[in-house]
């Protein structure tokens, strides 16, 4: 059966106090920094977006606009 020691990692009691000290700021700085994540619209939200601008009469956008408190 497995245990911890047979996963390879020495433990910090065995490390210097500068290993120790560097080891355990390198695990704070992982998880500080977030992952950065590029946002993209979907295609098929721009294009939906275009169709109803496009069906939308002047008319009906005064009245909307008149109706949500627009001057």
């Amino acid at each position: 059966m497995a245990n911890l020691d047979d996963l390879g990692y020495t433990s910090i009691i065995d490390m210097s106090n500068d290993e120790a000290i560097d080891t355990l700021r390198q695990i704070r700085l992982s998880r500080r920094v977030p992952e950065k994540k590029v946002k993209t619209m979907k295609e098929s939200t721009k294009k939906a977006t275009q169709r109803v601008s496009a069906t939308i009469s002047a008319d009906a956008a005064a009245e909307l606009l008149k109706l949500l408190g627009g001057k």
